[in-house]
């Protein structure tokens, strides 16, 4: 057989092919989408953890009032305005008070009327009381004489139906009397209803404080219930905090915290958790707790926005991870595990969590697992992967 004889240039192109096949392999195969992940690792490690819970809470008053009247009416005058302080026993407002100031008049004049009543009916009963005194003494001495014959069976019995209606007379007398201070009794009672009604009328501020809220003015119509001022203790203000019931494991009255204000976000002021409320909220799925100052800032306002961190107790020895190692895959929580030079996921129950992105692992893993914790792209169990120290090289200076 006759060898096929190539020129030159034949060679020259097929070399080139070559070379380009080659390439175009190491590509698709080192640089395409063939090629490993390229992956970052860590070993888990057994230590402690310092864990901590970040929410966002609001400054409120722990003492607060809402001072309005007990029935509608019209405000008369409001003495205070926003910002002021106040003392306890201070009049705030006055609502007009209509038609009481003359039912205590006519309750006034109802007492003395009774008064006068309750006299006469004292004088009836000592009138009644002389009369069956003198009966009585009449009786006894018609009685003696009857045993000595000196007077008939019918003036005896006359001197004894006297006596009966002296005694009658004394019992109506007495009832009167009594039905007179009875009577003045309800007046008195209705007299005290009338005047608690007109001392409603008065605002009187409960305790020092400072007006927050004027809601009402002179000559506004407010119902039973219906705020005209608001009033707050300034020295009880805390930071009602609000956190994620995932993360609210630990959280207890007495640990430290620390308040950053909206309003001084490079000033860090000490606090303490003062109160863990039983009820969560059902909708934003957040525990409340209330965060005292340590010491009460010179600035502060009610209903500023406040970011908390609050400080756990530290737990002891306990296998932990990168909170960035975690992947959700198939609807479990989990990390990629390199073993054998192979992925596969593994999942785990998790602990508590510190602010620095480190979870305490319950289970799923053993010390010194290596998992993946960052990857250029979504992993898969059995894929390639290539172990690198970071996915992006920093720039030399």
């Amino acid at each position: 057989m006759t060898p096929i004889k190539f020129s030159q240039r034949q060679l020259v192109v097929v070399a080139g092919v070559a070379v380009a096949v080659a390439a175009f392999g190491f590509v698709v195969f080192r640089m395409g989408p063939l090629a490993p992940t390229k992956v970052t690792v860590t070993q888990v490690k057994s230590e402690s953890l310092t864990p901590s819970v970040f929410g966002i809470g609001s400054v409120e008053a722990r003492q607060s009032w809402l001072m309005g009247p007990t029935v509608a009416g019209r405000v008369l005058r409001v003495h205070v305005d926003v910002g002021q302080a106040v003392k306890a026993g201070q009049l705030l407002a006055e609502m007009d008070p209509v038609d009481l100031d003359q039912r205590l008049q006519a309750q006034d004049a109802a007492l003395s009327r009774a008064a006068s009543v309750q006299a006469a009916a004292q004088a009836q009963v000592a009138d009644a009381q002389a009369r069956h005194q003198l009966a009585t003494t009449s009786l006894n001495r018609q009685k003696e004489l009857a045993r000595q014959n000196f007077i008939s069976a019918s003036a005896l019995d006359a001197r004894e139906q006297e006596l009966q209606s002296a005694q009658a007379a004394r019992q109506a007398a007495q009832a009167n009397l009594q039905a007179a201070k009875q009577d003045a009794l309800r007046l008195q009672a209705e007299r005290a209803a009338v005047l608690q009604q007109r001392q409603n009328t008065r605002l009187i501020a409960p305790a020092d404080a400072v007006v927050i809220s004027r809601d009402a003015e002179s000559g506004s119509t407010v119902v039973a219930g219906q705020p005209v001022l608001r009033l707050a203790n300034p020295a009880s203000l805390w930071v009602k905090l609000r956190v994620d019931q995932a993360r609210s494991t630990g959280l207890a009255v007495g640990l430290p915290a620390q308040i950053v204000l909206r309003s001084s976000p490079q000033q860090v002021l000490a606090g303490q958790v003062q109160r863990v409320e039983l009820q969560a909220d059902p909708v934003t799925e957040e525990r409340i707790a209330q965060v005292a100052f340590e010491s009460m800032p010179t600035s502060l306002s009610i209903g500023e926005m406040a970011e908390v961190t609050v400080k756990l107790q530290p737990s002891e020895q306990a296998l932990v991870l990168p909170q960035a190692s975690l992947q959700t895959h198939q609807g479990r929580t989990g990390v990629w595990r390199v073993k054998d030079d192979a992925l596969d996921f593994a999942p785990v129950q998790l602990g508590a969590a510190s602010l620095e992105g480190r979870m305490q692992v319950m289970s799923g893993l053993a010390s010194g697992d290596t998992v993946v914790v960052y990857s250029e792209k979504p992993l898969l169990a059995g894929a390639r992967f290539k172990v690198v120290d970071a996915l992006v090289k920093k720039a030399k200076p």
